[in-house]
């Protein structure tokens, strides 16, 4: 099993320049026409200041606890525990507590932020520290289990607990981390004989650059989507940072492929196209040495390279600058960054054989979904040819006549390659790889690529979903893809009952935000291999907002 951090790639070439781009620009590039564009230093220093600029002033909202609860194991429910109420919050100020008890905190809902509250020492004299242990959930799970044993595969500094020590009573305490949470547990590790702890003013300040509030949805949604719709908007409003955060409990970095499907719900929800901006200049600023964009950057405590690169990333910055310019009209930023996106079209394209068709190099990583048994193929030959369709409709906006021409060969190339190497007429199906596996993957990118279309697009969609032996979706993610292969076939009703069965499913297992991951038949289910170290809420997931408020489906 692997993560994300675990792949540094390679890939490389060559890149023309856009006639459109600014004097600046073109200049860097003729420098050393014999090779390939990267930005000098000292636009990547520039590029940089223009994201620091925009970095957003977080605003805060601080809610109290609402109530003292108790989590009861539970197998009937998704995620084997549910919380039952003890009392109202204010309740916790006529109890004290001594070395080895705890209590649990429900605050109502999701939020990523920080914690404060008020101890005090009841006793005949506050002589010693009081140690405490704060373990945040996101779920009654990880306040109801033990973390430890820890068995996953990402850092165990991620789980979200810490062991604080508070010298003075009484005292206001606030904990200097950011966290997500809904739920926190606090534990007394120890006081002293002469006195216990009381406790109270269990405050959440929650931050968020999202501003606003969009607008309420058409009084003929049904009520199930309104729901869907409110717990995709609170997701995208948590994991709007200073960036687009992939998760708020973990990683909190700035991905590619996250920040384009949450960039999309942002278009169409709080419209903050400064926050969009901030992360493609971040991005485009920190390169690898032949200009490949790494897949993720870090942002504290200073901007920098993550050392990661996914193919199919790098090619969807082509799509995330597409969507940008066409979602905000911004053409300056657009011409200013196209040979970044240029750029990602000619290393990634640098994969394409001479009958037109992607060849993944081995040790290189593909992404697409968190779906072991994937073959990713097709969907990697689809992701590119739909980019390459992504970066023309861009080319026209700026005026490149060049690249337009130029994309639109690589496109029939492409094309027709992939009718005739993957596309089984006699099943009405793409198939990937020497076993001719079937997938969701492989028929929603084929179908987003332009491959097929229309009824044979449809049917194509269905016959995967109905399929037992199809490989499906292992997350939101991917599920969005094909929610847009869906939309863009005309098979509106068909999106809308996979988005109702899937993230209403989450909705009615008790998701205040969307999780990472998500598999109706498995709720220890973790890529990562513990399910504590999942994320739950994650930007990648709260997209069902962005169908529901653009006339997508």
């Amino acid at each position: 099993m692997f993560s994300r951090r675990d792949f540094i790639r390679d890939a490389g070439l060559l890149m023309g320049m856009s006639a459109t781009a600014p004097a600046a620009v073109r200049a860097e590039a003729q420098q050393s026409q014999a090779g390939a564009w990267t930005p000098t230093p000292e636009q990547s220093a520039a590029w940089v200041a223009q994201a620091e600029a925009l970095k957003p002033t977080l605003s805060g909202v601080n809610e109290p606890a609402l109530r003292l609860v108790r989590p009861v194991a539970d197998p009937n429910v998704y995620l084997r525990w549910r919380m039952e109420t003890e009392a109202p919050a204010e309740a916790l100020r006529a109890r004290v507590f001594n070395a080895g008890e705890s209590f649990a905190l429900d605050f109502g809902g999701h939020r990523a932020g920080y914690l404060s509250f008020l101890l005090e020492g009841v006793g005949h004299s506050v002589d010693a520290p009081a140690r405490l242990k704060l373990t945040f959930g996101e779920v009654p799970g990880t306040v109801a289990e033990m973390l430890h044993p820890y068995r996953g595969n990402l850092s165990e500094a991620w789980l979200p607990e810490e062991i604080i020590t508070i010298d003075f009573l009484p005292q206001r305490v606030r904990m200097p981390r950011r966290y997500a949470f809904r739920y926190v547990r606090v534990e007394v590790i120890a006081t002293s004989p002469n006195y216990a702890a009381r406790f109270s003013q269990f405050t959440a300040h929650g931050v968020s650059s999202a501003t606003g509030r969009p607008a309420a949805l058409p009084s003929t949604v049904p009520e199930n989507l309104r729901r869907i719709d409110a717990v995709s908007l609170k997701t995208l409003y948590d994991c709007m940072q200073t960036v687009f955060e992939d998760g708020v409990k973990r990683d909190q970095r700035l991905w590619i492929g996250d920040m384009r499907v949450q960039a999309l719900a942002n278009y169409a929800t709080f419209r903050n196209y400064a926050l969009a901006r901030r992360c493609l200049y971040l991005l485009a600023a920190y390169p690898r040495q032949d200009g490949m964009l790494h897949a993720n950057v870090f942002e504290k405590p200073a901007p920098r390279a993550s050392g990661d690169v996914c193919l199919d990333y790098a090619a969807l910055y082509v799509a995330m600058l597409a969507d940008y310019v066409r979602a905000s009209g911004d053409l300056v930023t657009g011409r200013e960054l196209w040979p970044v996106a240029q750029r990602q079209l000619e290393l990634v394209g640098r994969n394409v054989n001479e009958q037109g068709i992607v060849v993944i190099p081995e040790k290189v990583w593909v992404f697409i979904d968190w779906q072991q048994a994937l073959e990713k193929g097709a969907s990697m030959h689809g992701v590119l040819l739909y980019c390459y369709r992504r970066g023309r409709e861009l080319a026209q906006r700026l005026g490149d006549a060049r690249s337009v021409a130029e994309y639109g060969k690589q496109i029939a190339t492409m094309t027709a390659a992939a009718k005739s190497t993957f596309y089984d007429a006699q099943r009405g199906v793409f198939v990937s790889g020497p076993e001719r596996q079937v997938s969701w993957a492989s028929q929603a990118w084929m179908v987003l690529a332009g491959v097929v279309a229309g009824q044979e697009a449809a049917m194509a969609l269905q016959r995967a979903m109905r399929d037992p032996s199809s490989v499906p979706p292992g997350t939101p993610y991917l599920h969005h893809t094909m929610l847009e292969a869906l939309a863009l076939c005309g098979q509106r009703d068909a999106a809308r009952k996979l988005m109702e069965d899937y993230w209403g499913a989450m909705v009615n297992d008790g998701a205040d935000t969307f999780w990472e991951v998500f598999d109706p038949k498995d709720s220890r289910f973790s890529p990562y291999g513990d399910v504590h170290i999942n994320s739950f809420c994650h930007g990648w997931s709260g997209t069902p907002a962005y169908f529901l408020r653009s006339g997508v489906i």
